[in-house]
């Protein structure tokens, strides 16, 4: 016989992120909008965690997708090569963005931050310096979810239950996170100084020449909430792993891919990457692919070495996938997008600004392009968040799914316990209507979460 729910919980065989209750069925995209089973229309303020970047429904992509699929499907890459994942690497690799020759695609970004991991791991294999395996990533970082990333990652609340299974060739310094750890009356130079001398610290203490790389989002995405960095401090990160001969891994997996108005994020912090990560944008959710972008000086050093990378997938270069990310790029480029990204960010931030500023329990209002965030604060004068027992993200995203509003909020914000972030990144075509719609119902979501949460404590 088989299993029966229990009596509080909706009867599916998913395992749904939350066990007990079933999320709605969504049934059809169109542009920025999704409709549910019911008939209802939920405007998608955040592209599910920053990915559907240029809409829903594009009948361009879902063409060239079905074209693949009734050409090939699928061929292992250690046979084969296909025509979709060639013309998507020479698309995003044709003129060498900052170095970067060559793409490894992938299904996700947490694949993408493991390749990263391992190519550079292997890189110092074969230019015979066997002894760098270690890693330095910040706090308060996301790199993914399986072991390796999540090692590296800075996500408490994500690495506690599996802390003893993670991999102790990782070491977290301090974000850039000025709104928490900035201090007061200090130069963005001085912070910037402060923190390199953090790094600094860290080389030493493990040794220089055991460093294999630092790990870093140019903009961190779901586990701070679009937090930028100051002025200058990636320029001097950069100078630091150089100095010592790491590499620098850049995660763009939530800000890249013209999410924050350039292609790169990196490509408006004066740097560039040895290894780059990259996912959601990349294939806009038509298809589940992430992928790194590689120097030219890592691939040579392979190429002159072993002349493999010891690393695979199954669904490596899937050429659905690969399909479906290229028309998506195409798209991007052909509709000129990323300018739009540009002006419709700079409105966003208008009206974000405009709205909220001023607000009791807004105590930050950060990001860059269509990649905006708010933190959420008890008290604004003393920065200090809601309790953790209040979920009041939580409380926000349930308000705004019921104002027919989806956006990404996450907790833990300021150390993995307390802290309370929502994230707006809406997609690339969006309308000033769009952008005025998404503020008016934030805001309604944001005072229907405060009345909840003042009922709570009063109560208590």
């Amino acid at each position: 016989m088989s299993p029966q729910p229990g009596p509080n919980a909706p009867f599916s065989r998913i395992v749904h992120r939350t066990i007990v209750k079933q999320p709605p069925v969504a049934v059809r995209g169109e542009g920025m909008m999704l409709v549910l089973r019911n008939g209802r229309e939920i405007l998608d303020a955040s592209g599910g965690a920053a990915v559907a970047c240029i809409g829903h429904g594009n009948r361009r992509v879902a063409a060239a997708v079905g074209a693949q699929a009734a050409s090939l499907t699928y061929v292992h890459s250690g046979f084969f090569t296909t025509e979709p994942a060639e013309a998507l690497a020479d698309l995003l690799l044709g003129d060498e963005p900052g170095g970067l020759s060559h793409a490894f695609f992938v299904s996700s970004g947490s694949e993408a931050m493991e390749s990263a991991i391992k190519l550079a791991r292997q890189y110092f294999l074969e230019v015979g310096e066997p002894q760098r395996t270690r890693f330095i990533a910040r706090r308060q970082s996301y790199h993914g979810n399986t072991l390796g990333a999540l090692a590296a990652g800075g996500n408490l609340a994500r690495r506690r239950p599996y802390e003893p299974m993670l991999a102790g060739a990782f070491s977290h310094v301090s974000p850039c996170f000025s709104y928490h750890y900035r201090h007061d009356g200090e130069r963005d130079s001085q912070y910037t100084a402060r923190l390199c001398a953090e790094l600094e610290h860290e080389f030493q203490r493990l040794g220089p020449r055991n460093v294999a790389a630092f790990c870093a989002e140019p903009v961190v995405g779901a586990t701070a909430g679009c937090v930028t960095a100051v002025p200058g401090y990636f320029e001097s990160i950069r100078k630091v792993c150089d100095r010592h001969g790491a590499l620098l891994i850049l995660d763009e997996v939530m800000c890249g891919m013209g999410r924050t108005g350039t292609t790169h994020a990196w490509q408006q912090e004066g740097i560039t990457p040895d290894i780059q990560a990259i996912g959601k944008g990349l294939g806009g959710g038509y298809a589940p692919i992430g992928g790194i972008l590689v120097s030219r000086r890592i691939i040579n050093a392979l190429a002159n070495g072993s002349g493999s990378f010891i690393h695979g997938h199954t669904y490596q270069a899937h050429p659905l996938a690969c399909a479906a990310a290229l028309e998506v790029q195409r798209i991007i480029q052909d509709e000129e997008l990323l300018p739009r990204v540009r002006s419709m960010g700079a409105l966003l931030e208008q009206r974000l600004r405009e709205r909220f500023v001023s607000h009791a329990n807004i105590g930050d209002i950060r990001g860059r392009g269509l990649f905006f965030a708010l933190e959420l604060v008890e008290d604004r004068a003393q920065r200090r968040p809601f309790a953790p027992s209040l979920q009041f993200h939580e409380r926000i995203k349930h308000h705004a799914l019921a104002r027919g509003l989806a956006v990404y909020p996450s907790g833990g914000t300021i150390d993995g316990a307390g802290g309370d972030h929502v994230i707006v990144a809406p997609a690339y075509i969006c309308q000033p209507t769009d952008i005025d719609l998404i503020v008016d119902r934030l805001d309604d979501a944001i005072a229907g979460a405060l009345r909840d949460a003042h009922a709570v404590m009063r109560a208590t």
